[in-house]
């Protein structure tokens, strides 16, 4: 891996990906405070066309990204990112990763958000040595949730975590920040998807707007 050069300590351009089926206040809140905790230029919510690791969503691409639009509408950091509904096959985010660098040029700073989880799983990920090649990776984390590293991530923390003192946005990559951000939502999909299964409201874990579109398209019933 090439060592970044020094950057010019632009905001950050984020990539937050997932199914979103249904976006909800957790995903909503998580993007807006990582606006408030570090200087970010925008956060692209990017739902999944085919994801690799899990079940097909519920709801069909076109209405994942309807809620996605109808949820951000209001806060300008916040895009709605179609791209890769518009790739065939798996998504891969070395691909929208290569995407967005290709958009915003060589210089600028660029992260991807994924849980801890995630992150875990992270050596199984296609391609998963470019990442750090094209952005940055801050990991979200919560109290309690730090389970034991494998050996190939340690490493790997060890010899990318930001330091002390550092800056994620001094350089345009290859750094891994984790962060455990203000409010630590705990809000699941799943939960809501079976709540509405079951014709309970699911009011105050999603935008009414969301809600509304799901009622009005009949979704998760």
């Amino acid at each position: 891996m090439s060592e970044p050069d020094p950057g010019t300590n632009q905001p950050l351009v984020l990539m937050f990906g997932g199914t979103f089926d249904p976006v909800h206040n957790g995903h909503l809140r998580s993007a807006l405070e990582l606006t408030q905790v570090l200087p970010v230029r925008a956060v692209h919510l990017i739902p999944c066309q085919i994801p690799p690791h899990r079940d097909q969503p519920g709801a069909s691409a076109e209405q994942r990204l309807a809620m996605l639009q109808l949820a951000v509408k209001n806060e300008p950091l916040l895009q709605a990112d179609d791209r890769e509904l518009k790739r065939p096959g798996p998504s891969w985010s070395v691909d929208t990763l290569s995407s967005l660098r290709q958009q915003y040029g060589a210089e600028q700073p660029l992260a991807m958000v994924l849980g801890w989880d995630a992150f875990m799983g992270l050596p199984d990920w296609s391609r998963n040595e470019e990442l750090l090649d094209l952005a940055h990776l801050i990991v979200l984390t919560r109290p309690g949730q730090m389970s034991d590293a494998s050996e190939a991530l340690c490493g790997l923390l060890e010899n990318h975590e930001l330091k002390p003192g550092e800056q994620l946005n001094a350089v345009p990559f290859g750094r891994i920040l984790r962060l455990s951000l203000p409010s630590a939502m705990q809000v699941s999909a799943t939960y809501i998807r079976r709540l509405l299964g079951q014709q309970a409201s699911a009011r105050y874990l999603l935008p009414d707007a969301v809600i509304e579109f799901i009622r009005s398209h009949r979704l998760y019933q």
